[in-house]
């Protein structure tokens, strides 16, 4: 098994020695720094998957370096640490991105179960994104007609603006092709993407379908229930054979695409 990195940054040398002492009896590999500047660096040179960083330091503070880090595309997971912490803070560290806040005096135990969660956390980002490469490898629109160049020059134009999107075509075409393709080109890609075949859920359980239910509305509902259109929040919802709907249901769809479209919630 690989030995983890774990970046530990503060600037008193018994915590150093103390934090990386600990963390090399449970296997992991340990980098340390003193400062902001040199905790960048380590980043930059070691991609370590966890950094455990003090909120005051020496030049750039911890919450300056907090930015620089994130911003760096080398996404580690951020524990803050802090001896003089209070709620204000942490809630600013955690809008940051950090992934948790510690108050010193540290609780070993509790260090502990942050890194490994904080690994667990790392290790499933990884697993997501490659995901996502492989989806992404399948759903992808090869051949270089005009035909299909127009229509990957169309998704481009029309991945990144909040507008709703109609997409045309006989059974078999790609329609569903399209519809992820676009949601790859938004900005939303890193969001849900929620498919709906209209066709094949019976008109009397379309409705709680689409847009959920709660708890007693109804005989049968034991408990709530998110529709699609709530769990597509912030993402894309795909309608697809939105056509053999009853014109009832169509009518409420189009209501809340109206409403949606006017928040920018999803494609």
């Amino acid at each position: 098994m690989v030995s983890k990195t774990i970046l530990v940054v503060d600037d008193e040398e018994s915590i150093l020695e103390s934090i990386s002492g600990i963390l090399e009896d449970e296997g992991y590999e340990v980098i340390t720094a003193s400062t902001g500047e040199q905790a960048i660096m380590r980043v930059n040179e070691f991609s370590p998957e966890v950094v455990i960083l003090d909120v005051w330091l020496p030049g750039i503070d911890g919450l300056e370096t907090l930015k620089i880090i994130m911003s760096s595309g080398k996404g580690p997971t951020v524990i803050m640490m802090s001896g003089h912490g209070t709620i204000d803070l942490a809630v600013q560290a955690t809008r940051l991105g950090a992934y948790d806040f510690l108050e010193k005096p540290l609780s070993l135990e509790k260090l502990l179960i942050l890194v490994q969660r904080a690994i667990e956390q790392q290790q499933l980002k990884k697993e997501n994104q490659e995901l996502k490469s492989t989806i992404s490898h399948k759903t992808e629109i090869v051949g270089e007609s005009t035909a299909i160049c127009s229509l990957k020059d169309e998704i481009k134009r029309i991945g990144p603006t909040q507008g709703r999107v109609l997409i045309l075509g006989e059974s078999g075409t790609g329609k569903e092709l399209v519809a992820r393709a676009i949601h790859e080109a938004s900005a939303r890609h890193n969001n849900a993407f929620v498919e709906v075949n209209c066709a094949a859920i019976p008109q009397e359980l379309i409705e709680s379908e689409l847009f959920g239910h709660e708890k007693g509305s109804f005989t049968g509902a034991f408990a709530r229930k998110k529709g699609k259109f709530e769990l597509a929040h912030n993402g894309t919802l795909f309608l697809d054979e939105i056509g053999d709907m009853a014109l009832a249901t169509q009518a409420k769809v189009l209501r809340i695409i109206i409403s949606a479209g006017r928040r920018q919630q999803y494609h």
